[in-house]
C-alpha cells in the first residue's frame, strides 16, 4: 500500500479508480480506533466508475505515528494527503470521529469541499450516561475491557456477535496512547456554533439506534446547517458495516442527485 511521511508518520492510504472524469474525488475518513477498511463495500461501488481515497488515520490501521492530541491534527494530515494527491476539491465522506475531520476541513478549507457526508457523526460531543460513565471507568479497568465495552455498544441489537467480537479485536489492536488521546479530543471538539458557515450540501445519515452519539444530537448540528439533508435508517453506530448496501445507496443518490 502506498505512503506518506507526515511530521513523522507514515500514513497508509488507497487511491482507486479512475482519475478523470466521474466528478470530483470521494475521499472516505474512516473513525475512532478503526481502519480504512471500513469502507469496503462503498470503495468497491464507487470506484467502478470515480476517483475513491481512503486513508488509515494516524495510529490507525496500517499507519504510524502517535501522539496527535486533537482533531484538528488529524485534518491537517488529511489536508497534506489531499495536497500529495493532487486533489483541490472532493466530497468528504467521515464516519464518527471521521465525520468531526470532515467538518474541520469544511470549516478551514472550504474550497476543498464540494459536498460533504456525515455518518453517524455530530458536530458537539455531548455525552450519554453511559458514555460518561465508561469515561470516568477508562483509567480504572484494563484498556481491552475499556475498548471492548465502547464497541460492543456501538453495534445495534441482533448484530452478529462474532463480527462484533472481530471488530473488538481489531480495535484494541490500536496504540492504548492513540485510543485514550483521541477520546478525549472527541470530548473537547466542538464545532456547532460554527456550523452555518459550512456551505458545501450536507447529508446527515444515522443509525436510529446509534446510542454512542445519538440521534437527536446529530438533528440539532442538521438544524445550524444551511444546507443539509437527514437520512435515519434501522442501525446503530457502526453504519458502514452494520448497513454497507443502504449506505452506499443514499451516498450515490445525493452525490448525483439522483431520488433516494
Amino acid at each position: 500500500m502506498p505512503q506518506l511521511e507526515v511530521d513523522g508518520a507514515a500514513l497508509t492510504y488507497d487511491d482507486e479508480g479512475p482519475h478523470d472524469g466521474g466528478g470530483v474525488p470521494l475521499v472516505f475518513v474512516h473513525g475512532w480506533t478503526a481502519n480504512r477498511r471500513r469502507w469496503d463495500h462503498q470503495a468497491a461501488h464507487f470506484a467502478v466508475r470515480r476517483r475513491v481515497i481512503r486513508l488509515d488515520l494516524r495510529g490507525h490501521g496500517e499507519s504510524g505515528g502517535a501522539g496527535v492530541k486533537t482533531v484538528a491534527e488529524l485534518a491537517g494530515d488529511l489536508i497534506a494527503l489531499l495536497d500529495h494527491l493532487g486533489v483541490r476539491r472532493c466530497v468528504l465522506v467521515g464516519h464518527s470521529m471521521g465525520g468531526m475531520i470532515a467538518q474541520t476541513v469544511a470549516l478551514s478549507h472550504p474550497e476543498r469541499v464540494e459536498r460533504m457526508v456525515l455518518v453517524n457523526s455530530i458536530g458537539r460531543m455531548a455525552y450519554s450516561r453511559g458514555r460518561g460513565l465508561l469515561m470516568g471507568a477508562s483509567t480504572l479497568v484494563p484498556f481491552k475491557v475499556f475498548v471492548a465495552a465502547n464497541i460492543r455498544r456501538a453495534f445495534a441489537p441482533g448484530y452478529p456477535k462474532d463480527e462484533i467480537r472481530a471488530y473488538v479485536e481489531a480495535s484494541a489492536g490500536t496504540p492504548r496512547e492513540v485510543v485514550m488521546t483521541l477520546y478525549g479530543a472527541m470530548r473537547a471538539f466542538d464545532v456547532l456554533d460554527r456550523a452555518g458557515e459550512i456551505q458545501a450540501p450536507t447529508l446527515m445519515i444515522h443509525g436510529y439506534h446509534d446510542i454512542q452519539l445519538p440521534v437527536r444530537q446529530m438533528l440539532r448540528m442538521a438544524m445550524a446547517y444551511p444546507d443539509a439533508v437527514v437520512r435515519i435508517i434501522d442501525a446503530g453506530h457502526e453504519l458502514p458495516v452494520e448497513k454497507p448496501a443502504e449506505l452506499t445507496a443514499a451516498i450515490d443518490a445525493f452525490v448525483t442527485d439522483k431520488p433516494a
